[in-house]
């Protein structure tokens, strides 16, 4: 069979794992306009570097929108095909709390990423650093900038992997979508997700509490409700509590609706159980009958009329289901994960773009959201390694 040239443009997890499937057949070559691979992928480790989930099937699934679009690209490869591919480099990876799944103990981010790179070198992948795409020419052909000038890619099949709008110091800086309109691919804004909220909270709650952390809380927001913790900002709240109920809050937003959070403060007490433990209190013991810390109570005086705290039903209603406002989103920078991007109605069931059959959008670029917890990188992963089989695929049909 003829080697084919096939050009990534990315280099972040999507980017590698297609490498690394399509240079034993092809010739690949990698374009990245940092100075090294993967720069994102050692960003993730900084927040516990967990590589996937052990959720699968339909729990896996469930984590993914928009329904299904994922769906053929997870069955084929999921977290335990991900967790081989690993331990093929000599990653060995172990489940964690709540199913996440990291390198084996002792394996630092950085050690991973060479083991990646290493694997891509040994197969003939050639990188080229420093390289920034640039648009299009009238043949729909890629170019490519560096500083050398520009240049026309000759290749026969293209893959994108351009990453979203986060963390742009590792190069996903967002920037790109106006170089597809010329060919005709329409691009969705990006917004934040998995991000902290903004709450308008008094000054003097801000001076005496930011940084204090929320400790076994339920939120709710919309039909999305998550026991976890939350860390008050100056902004507002952050945490693993907040970010799977930011979906439901941009969906408001987007609608031009005011955007709230429920807080319960207490998941494990019902009302009649908090009503008891408030009988024959006064107001003044009030707090510490209901085991309320002092930024807790504070929230609770902060987000209420001061009369409802003397009465007991009125206490616990706002205990059970603190009603907080939400005046927005944290800006892109400061997200984990971004929305927006290449529509997934543009493209085909093995990410394709079905205007330009010869090309693909993989990763992050992609409008597609996850939550935290090691489903991201899945994500990532899975789409890079449809979109290099099907590569493969339509060579041999060629």
């Amino acid at each position: 069979m003829e080697r084919k040239r096939i050009a990534i443009i990315g280099g972040g997890p999507a980017g590698m794992i297609a490498a690394d499937i399509l240079a034993p057949f092809h010739d690949v070559h990698v374009y990245e306009h940092g100075r090294s691979i993967g720069r994102k992928f050692l960003v993730a480790g900084q927040g516990g570097f967990n590589l996937t989930n052990s959720a699968e099937g339909v729990e896996l699934k469930a984590m993914y929108s928009p329904t299904g679009f994922l769906d053929e690209a997870l069955d084929a490869f999921g977290p335990i095909e991900l967790r081989a591919w690993f331990q093929e480099m000599g990653i060995g990876t172990f489940v964690g709390s709540s199913g996440r799944v990291f390198p084996t103990k002792g394996i630092k981010p950085i050690e991973v990423l060479q083991a990646i790179r290493d694997r891509l070198i040994t197969r003939g992948v050639q990188f080229h650093l420093e390289h920034v795409f640039d648009g299009f020419d009238e043949k729909v052909r890629p170019i490519i900038e560096n500083e050398n000038g520009r240049s026309a890619l000759e290749v026969d099949f293209v893959l994108f992997a351009l990453g979203g709008a986060c963390w742009p110091i590792t190069g996903s800086t967002g920037i790109w979508p106006p170089l597809f309109a010329p060919i005709g691919i329409e691009t969705v804004p990006f917004r934040s997700s998995n991000c902290g909220i903004n709450v308008d909270w008094p000054a003097h709650f801000i001076a005496a509490h930011a940084g204090k952390p929320l400790k076994n809380i339920r939120v709710t927001a919309g039909d999305k409700s998550v026991m976890g913790e939350a860390t008050i900002t100056e902004h507002g709240l952050e945490g693993n509590v907040i970010y799977p109920v930011v979906p439901a809050l941009r969906a408001a937003m987007e609608k031009g609706e005011q955007a709230y959070i429920n807080i319960d403060l207490k998941p494990n007490n019902s009302p009649e159980q908090l009503l008891n433990k408030l009988s024959g209190s006064t107001p003044k013991d009030y707090p510490k009958a209901l085991h309320l810390d002092r930024a807790q109570l504070a929230m609770v005086k902060a987000m209420t009329p001061k009369e409802r705290f003397f009465s007991p039903a009125d206490l616990v209603q706002d205990t059970k289901m603190l009603r907080v406002p939400v005046k927005g989103l944290r800006p892109l920078p400061e997200a984990i994960s971004t929305v927006g991007g290449i529509r997934t109605e543009d493209l085909t069931s093995e990410f394709a773009f079905k205007r330009h059959p010869h090309m693909f959008a993989i990763g992050e670029m992609v409008d597609w959201d996850a939550p935290t917890g090691g489903f991201l990188l899945q994500g990532s992963f899975a789409m890079g390694h449809r979109a290099a089989r099907s590569i493969l695929r339509k060579i041999e049909l060629l």
